[in-house]
């Protein structure tokens, strides 16, 4: 935590140039996004096993917090893939050094340019939404779900802590988790090569899903089209949404599963690894610089899991009927 704590205030006594504030930035939107990750895996998971729990997750994500919320998430994916495209370039192109502030300044241009035409939509798509006649999830609501989440949170942390101290006495091990040097070349080079590959996945998901039919489309809208297929949302429930453009098929193949899968394991794997870069910078106790390297080892898989067995289970009829039967309850 001291480690932290200076790190912030010398960040904010230093005002160095723009590319401090560059990797201030990337390390933040980072976090953001890794956070809105697990939220998202996990809820998506529902509508193939709790279908009325992810149509109460959509209300909540429909309200005006969460539509704040997801101004800044675009802006964070935005500006992190943008970087991160940056820092893979200068690290295969280390002649290139001598351009690292235009290529910065560079970055932020780009950011803004893509930003404010996709706010703009966005913008529209809010308006269109909160001057129509549509229910919308209470605070109450929202504070008793999310307080699930964060619940979690703190119990996975507090179990890490307790099995790292476990860990502790019994072998009085005074080392953290450290891994070999190939294994750090390693995750160095796919931290590169998933950073770029991701690139098309992400900004694609973005375009679909918050653009072209964003949260205010997913759930409430009967007989519209899912978007990237043919189908037609006949109930206008979220789960019908992602049940459709799940099992749509392109030549027999489930596209949209593997566009998601491919988008999970790039993500989740490069994400949680920034994590642990992050983790082992600031976090000096052994103790508890273990504990979350555990949590963070196990935490990725546990995600990948979850959402590699709802894509592979779906979502059918009585999904449908289930989701279609709560959303009936609440208006």
């Amino acid at each position: 935590m001291t480690a932290l704590a200076t790190t912030v205030t010398e960040t904010l006594r230093y005002r160095g140039k723009v590319g401090q504030w560059a990797w201030v930035l990337h390390r933040l939107t980072g976090l953001g996004v890794i956070v809105f990750l697990i939220l998202h895996v996990v809820d998506t998971s529902w509508a193939a096993f709790y279908p009325s729990d992810y149509e109460q997750a959509i209300r909540e994500y429909q309200s005006p917090l969460f539509t704040i919320g997801e101004f800044f998430l675009v802006a964070s994916v935005v500006f992190h893939a943008l970087n991160g495209l940056r820092i893979v370039t200068l690290d295969y192109k280390p002649e290139w050094w001598r351009y690292q502030e235009r290529a910065t300044l560079l970055v932020f241009a780009l950011t803004l340019l893509v930003l404010v035409p996709t706010f703009a939509v966005m913008l529209d798509h809010t308006v269109a939404f909160y001057t129509s006649d549509r229910d919308i999830a209470t605070l109450d609501e929202i504070v008793q779900t999310q307080s699930l989440f964060v619940m979690g949170f703190v119990v996975i942390l507090v179990v890490a802590l307790a099995l790292s101290g476990l860990y502790g006495l019994v072998t009085r091990s005074s080392q953290g988790v450290k891994l070999s040097g190939g294994w750090e070349a390693t995750l160095w080079t796919y931290m590169r090569v998933s950073g770029v590959l991701i690139l098309p996945l992400v900004f694609g998901h973005l375009v679909l899903m918050h653009i072209l039919q964003g949260v205010f489309d997913i759930a409430g809208v009967p007989e519209l089209e899912v978007v990237g297929t043919n189908a037609i949302n006949q109930s206008g429930t979220a789960v019908e949404f992602v049940g459709a453009r799940w099992n749509a098929l392109l030549a027999g193949v489930a596209v949209w599963r593997i566009y998601d899968g491919l988008l999970l394991a790039l993500a989740a794997i490069h994400g949680f690894n920034g994590l642990r870069y992050i983790v082992n910078d600031y976090a000096r106790s052994v103790w508890v610089n273990r504990a979350l390297n555990w949590a963070i080892f196990f935490g990725v898989i546990a995600l990948i899991v979850v959402g590699a067995a709802a894509l592979i289970a779906g979502a059918d009829e009585t999904a449908y009927k289930l989701a279609t039967d709560m959303l009936s309850s609440v208006q």
